[in-house]
């Protein structure tokens, strides 16, 4: 072996930092050292993710730039003893990269191989005296560094917008699309689906040429999914003023590579929730979506993590949570929402909670908190499908407000060029090792 050779280890975990980060780091990591695998070698290595979906470890190796992948549940053996399933080989040489996980996995893995260390971190950077680099995707992150450490860290910015940049294609080929994202959570789900598919039945009944499109979160099937819409099998459809649909099949199976250049691939190759006044909304079952996301003229979603997602590619949102009954919202995050959904108590817990939270609610959107500003819609409480209908309505008879959405989405995110920027400091971090 080459006493030049590196070995370059990424740490990574959900599937959204496999997708949005690990790609197009690895890519620019090949573009700046080189497609030699006996001199560089790129492995990933990921750790649990209560998100992830199954298909992490495909999805990085399908990178072509990635020579060895492992996954999650082999995640703690390589962390505690420093072995790999397969038994990996380690170079002399190399860099540990975060892009994923906990920040102290970093610290220890490297330490453990000798390798230099670089974190990204978004929004917060930590053990700042064990980790050699980090790339910082605002000057937020740096806020409190002691002053002792400020040369380590330098501003990237957004490792997402290179995604948005690659999947950003030309929507004006398409016809007007519009993203429901009702959650992946039964408490969401129960409330968002049927209200959100009234949503846009009255949206359809102003703008025909209106497609909605479900993207499916990856550890929700389908048939699950169209049980929220179903009457018999979920009360709250009735209670919220929502729509009942039925699961239709596709017309036919979803291209391989294929994209979103027409819109009859939604409507062919889709399968579909068809509601009692005959709206059809498309069910996307790839993840992530990132690709169909961007296409997306306007999304209606809830509060989560999707927020941050849909900031992240620009794409324009109004964010509903409909509380029709006290006892009915269960869909908090942390004590709260383990509580709401205890049993024999929940219901009780839950109406206690709800009375307090919805006269508390702060900002919810993830791009609002950023900003500390409403940057897109929140409607909370009990609203009605029309009311966000024609919100919805305004803002697409309006494209310059939909505009001005999208331009105050990039500005609370980071600038674009962070993969190269990372993958210069890889370089920088190397030239170190070298005796």
């Amino acid at each position: 072996m080459s006493a030049q050779s590196i070995d370059i280890l990424i740490l990574s975990n959900g599937p959204g930092e496999v997708t949005t980060w690990v790609r197009p780091v690895v890519k620019a990591l090949r573009q700046q050292l080189g497609e030699d695998r006996s001199h560089v070698r790129i492995s990933v290595v990921l750790s649990p993710c209560p998100n992830a979906s199954g298909k992490e470890v495909a999805i990085a190796r399908s990178y072509p730039e990635v020579d060895r992948v492992q996954g999650a549940e082999d995640f703690f053996s390589f962390l505690f003893w420093g072995k790999t399933v397969e038994n990996w080989d380690w170079r002399d040489r190399g860099v540990v990269i975060f892009l994923g996980g906990d920040q102290f996995f970093t610290v220890i893995i490297g330490k453990r191989l000798g390798y230099r260390t670089i974190v990204y971190a978004e929004w917060e950077a930590r053990w700042h005296q064990w980790i050699d680099r980090f790339g910082v995707m605002k000057a937020e992150a740096m806020t409190g560094i002691s002053p002792q450490y400020l040369d380590k860290f330098a501003i990237v910015g957004d490792l997402m917008a290179e995604v948005a940049a690659d999947e950003l294609g030309n929507n004006s080929e398409l016809p007007e699309l519009i993203g429901i994202l009702p959650g992946s959570k039964a408490a969401k789900l129960a409330m968002g689906l049927p209200f959100m598919l009234a949503v846009a039945e009255s949206i359809r009944a102003a703008r025909p040429q209106t497609q909605f499109v479900i993207p499916v979160a990856p550890t929700l099937d389908i048939l699950t999914l169209a049980s929220f819409a179903d009457v018999q099998q979920n009360p709250v459809v009735q209670i919220v003023g929502g729509c009942a649909a039925q699961l239709v099949a596709a017309t036919s199976d979803f291209p391989v590579n294929s994209n979103l250049s027409s819109a009859a691939n939604l409507q062919l190759h889709c399968p579909q929730l068809e509601t009692t006044d005959r709206l059809k909304v498309s069910l996307w079952t790839r993840s992530p979506a990132y690709d169909l996301l961007s296409q997306c003229h306007l999304c209606i979603t809830t509060i989560g993590a999707n927020t941050a997602e849909l900031a992240a590619l620009a794409v324009p949102m109004i964010v509903v949570l409909p509380t029709y009954q006290l006892d009915a919202m269960r869909a908090w995050d942390g004590l709260p929402g383990l509580l709401a959904n205890l049993p024999l108590l929940g219901t009780t817990f839950a109406k206690i909670i709800n009375w307090i939270m919805l006269r508390k609610l702060g900002l919810l959107a993830w791009p609002n908190i950023w900003a500390k500003a409403e940057i897109v819609p929140e409607l909370v409480g009990r609203i009605t499908a029309q009311e966000v209908a024609d919100l919805a309505i305004d803002f697409l008879n309006h494209p310059e407000k939909l505009q001005a959405m999208r331009d105050r989405l990039r500005a609370v995110r980071g600038e674009s060029g962070a993969a190269q920027k990372l993958a210069q400091m890889v370089k920088e971090e190397l030239e170190k090792t070298i005796c």
